[in-house]
């Protein structure tokens, strides 16, 4: 007669396990974040509260209220509907750099992978060329020649930030170039774009995914830095970068709206580090093989 444990679970049981992306903390709460200011970049018409270019004079300076959310600023504007509407020009800004940099990052990581010899050596010299230049000077040098603008600001960071998305795919599709199923692609007579989008890309999409989505934190700080400086778009474009700069001149007696701006850039990037580092831990094999140890 054997003796059965007080603790064992009785037969037939079984242990209830959530999904892997529900365990992951950082995934959850760094969606939840994103998705939330994605939210109010979208609905921004239906957010804010006051138009944008409304004034109200007599309320100048007026802290936190049912009227006005946030307060208001030095021309009695809504400092939220500036805010929500904010939001909107950081995300633009962002989503295009980061898939504007994907797309020439992965193009050009993919073709010096796979071919090699002078083709990636080429290569991956220009790629050392743009890694040369400290990108804060290489971002204002390209804003100051092409002017203030969301299509030049987005020019300006694709110029630094592609090389990281060139060199990741490289050192993947180096790896995977060797795959038997590269191999017997190759040996079936399948076409090197073939190869390359069919074959090599759908297997490098993990890190891509893992980068674009700490690239878009970058890029927002990236922007709101230029804005700040004054080589961002210009008034009264409402950036949080503008008008964390413009609420320094006040902070000493209305410092709310220094911080309001401040606040938003931090938890948006926030929010977009945290969603990255979940994606890595998700799509990472190496934390599988660990979590199955």
């Amino acid at each position: 007669m054997t003796a059965t444990s007080p603790q064992a679970a009785p037969r037939g049981a079984r242990r209830l396990r959530l999904p892997k992306p529900l365990r992951n903390a950082s995934l959850l709460i760094g969606a939840a974040i994103t998705l939330t200011i994605i939210g109010l970049a979208i609905f921004a018409p239906l957010v804010a509260t006051h138009d944008l270019a409304q004034m109200d004079m007599p309320n100048r300076f007026s802290g936190p209220s049912l009227e006005h959310l946030l307060g208001t600023d030095n021309f009695g504007r809504d400092i939220w509907s500036r805010l929500v509407y904010g939001a909107r020009i950081s995300l633009s800004i962002a989503l295009i750099a980061v898939v504007a940099s994907a797309i020439i990052g992965t193009l050009v990581g993919l073709i010096s992978g796979y071919f090699g010899g002078w083709i990636d050596l080429v290569l991956m010299r220009i790629t050392d060329v743009f890694l040369g230049f400290p990108p804060l000077v290489l971002v204002l040098a390209v804003v100051a020649v092409m002017g203030p603008g969301l299509m030049n600001v987005a020019l300006s960071l694709v110029v630094v930030s592609w090389t990281e998305y060139a060199r990741v795919v490289r050192s993947t599709t180096l790896t995977l170039r060797e795959q038997n199923y590269v191999q017997a692609a190759r040996a079936l007579g399948a076409s090197w774009p073939r190869i390359l989008f069919r074959e090599i890309l759908p297997n490098s999409l993990g890190p891509i995914i893992v980068l674009a989505s700490l690239g878009l934190g970058t890029a927002i700080i990236w922007e709101s830095a230029l804005s700040f400086l004054g080589f961002g778009l210009p008034p009264p474009a409402p950036t949080w970068g503008w008008s964390l700069s413009y609420g320094t001149r006040f902070i000493r007696d209305e410092p709310w709206m220094s911080i309001i701006s401040g606040a938003a850039i931090m938890v948006t990037v926030l929010g977009f580090n945290l969603l990255g580092d979940g994606l890595r831990d998700l799509l990472d094999p190496r934390q599988q093989t660990r979590g199955k140890g």
